[in-house]
């Protein structure tokens, strides 16, 4: 059991008030009061602070503010539109469109790995783009 001073942990505590806690709870105090410690430094190292006049989102993007109903919908909206997209492509476009856009692996990779000419896997994701564009065209 460890001993704890509940003023160092609750600012509303005006008065020191011990008492005792495991030692897992006190672990767990100890690395929360040094993660916030380190998180008000990265604040002032990156000068991050909130500042009403400045409109471009950096300093809110500092906060880790959580995501707001609004733009949780339209993030989910949006993921089930891309996924409805991707349904739309052949499996072998798919896997190329995927490998090439977001695993950000070249053309000649994908060819090399799949055993094919690098034309061929560059009309997949040619073809795979358009079918996405027009398909998402049906969206704006």
């Amino acid at each position: 059991m460890t001993t704890i001073n509940l003023r160092e942990i609750y600012p509303w505590y005006t008065e020191d008030t011990f008492i005792e806690v495991s030692d897992e709870v006190a672990a767990f105090l100890e690395e929360d009061k040094r993660l916030q410690i380190n998180y008000a430094q990265y604040i002032r190292d990156n000068k991050a602070f909130y500042s009403l006049d400045a409109g471009d989102g950096i300093e809110a993007e500092a906060l880790n503010l959580p995501e707001q109903p609004d733009e949780a919908l339209e993030r989910m909206e949006l993921e089930r539109l891309l996924k409805e997209a991707m349904a739309q492509l052949t499996p072998a476009q798919r896997r190329r469109v995927l490998a090439h856009f977001v695993e950000g692996r070249s053309q000649l990779e994908i060819a090399a790995s799949e055993g094919v000419v690098k034309s061929t896997v560059s009309e997949a994701i040619s073809r795979g783009r358009k079918k996405l564009r027009n398909f998402l065209k049906k969206f704006r």
